[in-house]
């Protein structure tokens, strides 16, 4: 017996199907930015558990190994000259060692995670306003503006949360060089990228990290890592959903032509961040703070903006 509504009940399903589709779709690069500010959470929990450079130099070698597993299971082209393994090594090196261990470094010095994310939001900022001209690209007077309250913002914001003692000092240290580590590595990766395979670039780029990282963490003192359930689901979150899943959804955004979306959005990883924050660490901010986060957000939102 043929249903007189058939037809349109398979129009109306198609269309609930292609409805979700499209919303699962346009939510991609949120997904992205929550994976992004859970980094900021995770390693500052995991630093109950382990040293700093101990965390990175474990997250650098598996990391590598798994992409490496990855490329050779999907038989993906390795660079073929020493010049490509060069640039992608040093991008490496400036990303994941300069960039990661100044993070790690700041946040175990007792640098908020929202602060530590917030610094870091500078860098579209900087890389726009600031060496952008280096490159030929004009500054747009909306981008200056921006530039001035990211700064301002940021300042207010270190001003209300820091103590200015050594540590402070220190910690505020480690997070400029985590942001000129991931200034120089896009700007460098501009300049001089080769176009290799994402999949044989991130092993090779992992594993130029860990040896990079090696000496120094050596150095320091591995010191105890406690293989407690919580650091192993912490160090799990650290190499799937972080390492691997955000580069999955990157690749996906790539071919799906979207992936300018994620640098438009980065300017919700502070807030973001800070809302996971509070009731993790228990961090919180007051007017002062809340205002410069305001600032901010609003300054890398006008230099993003197209």
């Amino acid at each position: 017996m043929i249903d007189p509504g058939g037809d349109k009940t398979n129009v109306s399903a198609r269309r609930t199907w292609g409805g979700s589709v499209d919303l699962a779709i346009a939510s991609v690069p949120f997904v992205f930015v929550i994976l992004w500010s859970s980094g900021y959470i995770v390693a500052k929990f995991t630093l109950d558990y382990a040293q700093p450079f101990t965390i990175l130099l474990l997250r650098f070698v598996l990391v590598s190994a798994i992409f490496a597993v990855i490329a050779i299971a999907t038989r993906a082209p390795w660079p073929r000259r020493r010049a490509e393994y060069f640039n992608i090594a040093l991008v490496g090196i400036l990303l994941q060692t300069v960039y990661m261990g100044g993070i790690y470094g700041a946040l175990n010095l007792g640098i908020s995670a929202g602060v530590g994310s917030l610094v870091m939001a500078l860098q579209p900022i900087i890389t726009a306003a600031v060496v952008g001209p280096l490159f030929g690209e004009k500054v747009r007077p909306l981008q200056w503006l921006g530039l001035i309250l990211g700064f301002a913002g940021v300042a207010f914001v270190l001003a209300d949360k820091v103590e200015f003692d050594f540590d402070g000092w220190a910690g505020i240290g480690f997070c400029f060089a985590a942001l000129g580590g991931i200034t120089t590595a896009t700007l460098y990766q501009k300049r001089y990228g080769t176009g290799s395979d994402l999949r044989t670039g991130q092993a090779v780029q992992y594993l130029a990290a860990a040896i990079a990282t090696a000496p120094i963490a050596f150095g320091i003192g591995i010191g105890e890592i406690d293989w407690s359930l919580p650091f192993l689901l912490g160090l799990a979150w650290i190499l799937f959903p972080l390492s691997v899943g955000t580069y999955t959804l990157y690749l996906w955004l790539i071919r799906r032509n979207a992936a300018t979306r994620v640098t438009s959005y980065l300017y919700l990883v502070p807030p973001v961040t800070a809302l996971i924050a509070w009731p993790m660490f228990g961090e919180t901010m007051g007017p002062i703070a809340l205002a410069g986060m305001v600032l901010a957000v609003a300054g890398v939102a006008l230099v993003v903006r197209k």
